[in-house]
């Protein structure tokens, strides 16, 4: 029989807070984190929004000598590592180093910290280029930091799979546990992708909002007057444990992963399959992985980007999953956090466990003219209670790889 696998510690940070407490405060007040650029001058681009992480000071996270070899993308790994670890309260001591793993991904890895070498190269040559560039820029370094932070002996892993990267990294720790390979993985992900070149290039593909003149309004999946989705940074991080280590050192349980779903559609670069084959694919697999029905899963964390084709399809997908008349409450906390790209996953399954913690479904926030072709219930607006059991947390990425994950709520 697997191992069951529960959450004891969840690290949030976005635009809308540096801790899961801020986070899901803000996120239940359907408080928008999108505004106007800061990071660098858009005079010259057609989005001048996102979802920016205000007032983060790395230094209350790692040592000053320490974050110039970092990229951003690090910085936010790092600091919802420290919250998820400090929730747990685990010692990561020798005796079980080894069986401590780490598995936290990134869509791009460390744009700012290319595009910073990239203009030290034209001014100076080569020589001017740091020794620490590659290291603070490739995508496994989060992991590799936080497990050098923690002495986390063992799996040390980074995926990258586009915008399904942490739910792909929680899911993969979540078996790596269930098959004895590891006691307790930490996993999820973090991006730091507004930079010049992170909005121009998805700019370029005619990916994002250009409601530059609205900013908070912005992101509004399901929307008829959607006009593509809010690029946002930020961590989530889980500690996951076998259950009964958890128990055996007396540890607060939060939740229970129990499902896990992976499918590729096989169709386009960028565009989901026709009539969402492919997302319900990927939420059937994983309410199998739980050994549940479709009628076991009370809300769904959708992935609802506020792209006019990807909302439509996320919506067939789910009816094709729930059935055509679904009453299924559906949210989209992007409308609020804009999309964190590799590390919306991590981000949305810490707040679907909080979901389930408070018995609160969130809302979709700028849901104002619904249209048509979605017609399903996305909490609009303002966050509600509800008897919550079992959720499932949607992520799906460029080049048809998707991943769904099942939680269910903890009780003894």
């Amino acid at each position: 029989m697997a191992r069951r696998v529960v959450v004891t510690g969840i690290g949030l940070i976005c635009a809308v807070g540096h801790t899961s407490t801020e986070v899901w405060r803000n996120i239940i007040a359907g408080k928008s984190g999108v505004a106007k650029i800061t990071c660098f001058d858009t005079t010259n681009f057609a989005c001048q929004i996102a979802a920016e992480i205000q007032g983060f000071d790395p230094l209350k996270f790692i040592e000053k000598k320490e974050i110039k070899k970092m990229g951003r993308f690090i910085h936010l790994a790092m600091a919802a590592a420290d919250e998820a670890m400090k929730m747990s309260a685990l010692q990561v001591t020798p005796e079980i180093a080894t069986r401590v793993g780490v598995h936290i991904g990134s869509g791009v890895g460390g744009f700012d910290v290319i595009e910073r070498e990239h203009e030290q190269l034209l001014k100076g040559g080569p020589r001017k280029i740091s020794p620490f560039f590659i290291p603070a820029a490739i995508v496994n370094l989060a992991a590799g930091h936080v497990s050098i932070r923690y002495g986390a002996k063992g799996p040390n892993e980074a995926t990258a799979t586009a915008c399904t990267t942490s739910a792909h990294a929680i899911g993969d720790a979540y078996k790596i546990i269930q098959r004895c390979d590891a006691d307790v993985m930490i996993a999820g992900g973090s991006e730091a992708a507004i930079t010049p070149m992170g909005v121009g290039g998805f700019a370029a593909m005619r990916a994002l909002s250009t409601r530059n003149d609205d900013p908070a309004k912005a992101s509004r999946p399901w929307d008829s007057e959607r006009d593509g989705f809010v690029i946002g940074e930020g961590a989530g991080i889980l500690v996951l444990e076998d259950l009964e280590f958890a128990r055996r050192r007396g540890a607060q349980i939060l939740s229970e992963i129990i499902g896990y779903g992976m499918s590729a559609d096989a169709y386009h670069i960028t565009q989901p399959a026709e009539d969402g084959e492919g997302g319900w694919r990927v939420m059937t697999n994983a309410i199998k992985d739980a050994k549940l029905t479709p009628a076991d899963i009370d809300y769904v964390n959708a992935h609802g980007t506020s792209t006019p084709i990807g909302d439509v399809l996320e919506t067939k997908a789910i009816k094709r999953t729930f059935g055509a008349d679904t009453k299924i409450a559906v949210s989209s906390t992007k409308s609020m956090t804009g999309h964190l790209l590799g590390g919306a996953g991590g981000l949305e399954a810490g707040i679907t466990i909080l979901a389930l913690r408070d018995q609160i479904l969130p809302p979709t926030i700028n849901l104002c003219v619904p249209d048509p072709e979605c017609d399903l219930d996305y909490v609009p607006n303002v966050a509600r209670k509800a008897p919550l059991n079992v959720a499932l947390s949607n992520s799906f990425g460029f080049g048809g790889t998707n991943g769904s994950l099942i939680f269910k709520r903890w009780t003894e």
